[in-house]
């Protein structure tokens, strides 16, 4: 989609284009915090506020899952990394290095403990869920560095933990899954580690916020235009951005591994996506790419009970599915 002057802005104050039954916690959300959460100017606070929410929700554990947490040494130090193995599966299984999302400012292993914990059970892979160095403490290019360690390391102790590693790929959400393309590119420009798929999930890779959908987003209450800039600028740290920053950047998308990838009609995100995903398709890369009416920016995760949250994540993991069985098949 080209955005022209002529291009319409949209008011979003009245959800119109919203999913009705996925609105209902985000009005929840507006009412408890006006402006949302990047509405809380001091980082810190915005953290605390965001880890709250997310201790305050019950995640059951699955005993269908073993949890367990290891270390790995970047080039910072220690990487936390916690390793979701499940119990029936068949060993070895193959695995997922899980990248949480956050703006690449938030987020953590814990608070994407319930996901990570389900994807694992569902899909019956082993998956590494990393943390990673944030913003402005940490710009560009620590978290790819980190992320990058943490998945050497999950190859160097596949064995040990029960993976394939001839059948390891990536998976990350907003921030998450611009960091997923970006480890992609770092390992098929270094030779390696060999990722063999990637589910990008509306993925964060384009600082330059001049697509349409950039430009409509603006007070949805979950990751709009405003706060997006205001991330990127702090991940960036005053530095200008190349492909590992900025996969949108990359000027060479060939031979990256088969990608699934899903993003909600109304995520500012949407039109850096599909372009990315065009990109890969003129590339010969593997590609599904689905774009959800009615969802906003994580509305999946958010608003959980949704119709559309079941479709989005019944729709995701079987194509998640499908992306590692065609993967099988061309090794």
């Amino acid at each position: 989609m080209v955005d022209t002057p002529q291009s319409k802005e949209i008011d979003m104050t009245d959800r119109s284009r919203l999913d009705p039954e996925s609105t209902v916690p985000l009005d929840g959300l507006l009412q408890a915090i006006p402006g949302g959460f990047n509405a809380i100017a001091d980082i810190n606070e915005r953290r605390a506020t965001v880890a709250g929410l997310m201790a305050a929700a019950e995640v059951p554990e699955n005993p269908n899952v073993k949890v367990s947490e290891h270390v790995a040494q970047g080039p910072a130090g220690d990487i936390k990394v916690w390793v979701y193995s499940p119990a029936k599966a068949a060993k070895p299984t193959p695995g997922i290095v899980y990248i949480h999302g956050g703006g690449m400012i938030m987020g953590s292993v814990e608070a994407d403990h319930a996901t990570a914990q389900m994807m694992c059970d569902s899909l019956g892979v082993t998956i590494a869920s990393v943390d990673y160095r944030k913003a402005p403490e940490n710009p560009s290019p620590a978290a790819t560095e980190d992320v990058y360690a943490a998945t050497q390391w999950f190859f160097d102790n596949a064995k040990d933990l029960g993976v394939d590693k001839n059948m390891i790929g990536v998976y990350g959400q907003s921030a998450g899954g611009g960091l997923a393309i970006s480890l992609a590119l770092k390992a098929r420009d270094a030779g390696g580690p060999d990722i063999k798929f990637m589910a990008p999930i509306y993925p964060m890779i384009d600082h330059r916020n001049e697509t349409h959908s950039s430009k409509l987003v603006t007070d949805v209450g979950i990751w709009d235009r405003d706060g997006s800039i205001e991330a990127w600028e702090w991940y960036l740290g005053g530095q200008q951005p190349d492909q590992h920053a900025a996969p949108a950047l990359a000027k060479d998308v060939s031979n990256l591994p088969p990608t699934y990838m899903d993003v909600g009609e109304m995520d500012m995100f949407r039109d850096e996506d599909l372009a990315f995903i065009q990109r890969l398709l003129e590339a010969d890369v593997r590609v599904e790419f689905h774009i959800w009416p009615g969802a906003y920016h994580a509305s999946e995760i958010f608003a959980a009970d949704a119709e559309l949250s079941q479709a989005i994540w019944s729709n995701r993991l079987a194509g998640i599915t499908r992306v590692i069985d065609y993967a099988k098949r061309m090794s």
